[in-house]
This record gives structure tokens, C-alpha cells and sequence, in this order.
């Protein structure tokens, strides 16, 4: 005579808790992945769409082009995008420059000195934060119009300047904050001054938070338009989105060069692309260093 049993396995309640983190990870690393691949799928198009005609794109939306043309980036040169592209080094290069420059010692002093104002100072800086752009166009466009800043590049760039102030300070009081103190300490007791400490020991600690910030600051002011669109008036001022708005409105009267304005996307687009790719990882890190204090 023989017993026959059944049992069941269970998982404890304690293992399945444990697996749901790892599920809701794998959840999210699929639908991160989906997106990373839509946006690069839409990139490949906008640059396979760039060297090709309108009546190809239209024709075949989705396939490889029947013929390469690289006289598309031609016509969007011809149409001002290289005049538009120095212009927007020029702003961009310039105004993240100065406002590292002017940020780096106000970061500084509101990290280091534990004064009364220094709270105060640091809110302020970061109620800047949010406030938009669109509450200062009217404001800024008035007061440069009574000192001729309007249509010029150095009233643009000082905007720039301006705009990125809080950001700017808000970031690198971050990252000074997470240098060590006992660096300056010891240059204190050698006889070295607050400035003399500042210039020629902190900054150099300082050098990957401030590499960040000017390029934070640079791709912002590569792609930025509403400004731009508001003080810049004439054609040998443009930076690459205006040239770009330009040439899209050209178009409308003229037939729509499809392959032309593509190549104008690409002008604009794959400069801050290769430029974050090169730099992600130091992008990332200067970021996130100084998050813990």
C-alpha cells in the first residue's frame, strides 16, 4: 500500500518582495531603451533625409536615398546657415565663457563664507531658477532699446549672460562645497590670501564642475531662439536658429526644399550631439559630485 502526496511550492513573501525592485528595473531599462531607439531612429532619418530630394523624401519616406545629395547642405549654406554658424559660435562661445567667469567667484563665496547674507544670497539665486523666459522678453527688450543693445551680438550675449546666471551659481556652489576644506586650510597656514587660495588652488580642484557648467551653458545658448528672435533683427546676425526659421519661411514661397531645411536640422543638431557624446561622462560627473552636500 503506498501514500501518494502532493505538495506545493511557495515563494515566501519575503523573496517575492525582494524580486518586484527587479522587475520594476527591467520595466524601466525596456521602455529607456525604446526611447534611446526612437530617437535614434528619428536622427538616421533626419540625416538620410538631408541627402536626399523633396521628391524622393516624399516618395520614399522610409527608405535608403536613391541618390546622394550633398548639394542639400549647399543650398543651406547659400542660404545663410554659414554666416548663422559663426554667429552662434561667437554668442555661445562668449557668453558661457563670461558667465563661468562671473559665476565661479559668487559660487565660491557663498560655499565657503558662512555669513548671514549667504542663505539669503543662495535662495535668491535659486528662485531665479524659476523664473521663465518669457516674463523677461518684453522687460529686457525695452531697456535694451534705450542703451542700442537691440539687434547686436554683444546685447544677445549679455541676455545669455544674464539668463544663465542662477543655474550657474546654484551648480558650482554645488560642486565647491564638495572639495575638501583642509586644502585651503593648509594654504591658509602657508600664508597664502582668500584670493591667492581661490585662483591658483581651488579653481584647478574646481576644473571639472566648471567645464560642465560652460558646457551646459553653450549647448543652452546654441539652441536657443526666443531672444534671439526678439533682439536680433538683421540677416548678418542670425545664429543658426533664426537662419534656420529664415529659411523655413523662404521656402513657403519658393517650394519646399525638404532635403535643404534637413541639412539645416543636421547643422544645428549634430554639433551638440558629437559634442555631448565626446563629454557625456564629464557632463555627468561634474553634475552629480557635489549632490551630497
Amino acid at each position: 500500500m503506498t501514500v501518494s502526496s502532493s505538495t506545493a511550492v511557495t515563494v515566501p513573501r519575503s523573496s517575492r518582495s525582494r524580486l518586484r525592485p527587479f522587475r520594476l528595473r527591467a520595466w524601466g531599462l525596456a521602455v529607456v531603451w525604446l526611447f534611446v531607439l526612437a530617437n535614434l531612429f528619428l536622427l538616421l532619418w533626419m540625416v538620410l533625409s538631408s541627402l536626399r530630394d523633396t521628391g524622393d523624401i516624399f516618395a520614399h519616406p522610409w527608405s535608403l536615398p536613391s541618390s546622394v545629395q550633398l548639394s542639400n547642405y549647399a543650398v543651406a549654406f547659400d542660404s545663410g546657415f554659414g554666416r548663422a554658424t559663426l554667429n552662434s559660435i561667437l554668442v555661445s562661445v562668449s557668453a558661457a565663457v563670461v558667465s563661468v567667469a562671473v559665476a565661479a567667484p559668487a559660487a565660491y563665496v557663498l560655499s565657503r563664507r558662512l555669513s548671514s547674507a549667504a542663505g539669503p544670497l543662495t535662495t535668491l539665486f535659486v528662485l531665479g531658477l524659476g523664473v521663465p523666459g518669457q516674463v523677461l522678453l518684453i522687460p529686457v527688450f525695452f531697456m535694451f532699446s534705450k542703451i542700442d543693445l537691440v539687434d547686436s551680438l554683444p546685447g544677445l550675449c549679455a541676455v545669455y549672460v544674464g539668463l544663465s546666471m542662477p543655474f550657474t551659481v546654484f551648480l558650482l556652489t554645488g560642486f565647491f562645497r564638495s572639495l575638501p576644506q583642509e586644502v585651503e586650510e593648509a594654504a591658509a597656514l602657508d600664508g597664502a590670501s582668500p584670493a591667492r587660495t581661490f585662483w591658483q588652488i581651488v579653481l584647478p580642484l574646481a576644473r571639472s564642475g566648471m567645464i560642465t557648467a560652460f558646457l551646459l551653458q553653450f549647448i543652452n545658448n546654441w539652441n536657443e531662439t526666443l531672444f534671439s528672435l526678439a533682439l536680433v533683427q538683421s540677416d548678418d546676425k542670425y545664429t543658426l536658429p533664426l537662419a534656420l526659421a529664415r529659411f523655413i519661411g523662404e521656402q513657403q514661397y519658393k517650394g519646399a526644399d525638404w532635403g535643404g531645411m534637413f541639412a539645416g536640422l543636421c547643422l544645428i543638431v549634430a554639433p551638440m550631439l558629437v559634442l555631448y557624446g565626446w563629454l557625456s561622462q564629464r557632463i555627468i560627473s561634474g553634475m552629480t559630485l557635489g549632490i551630497g552636500k
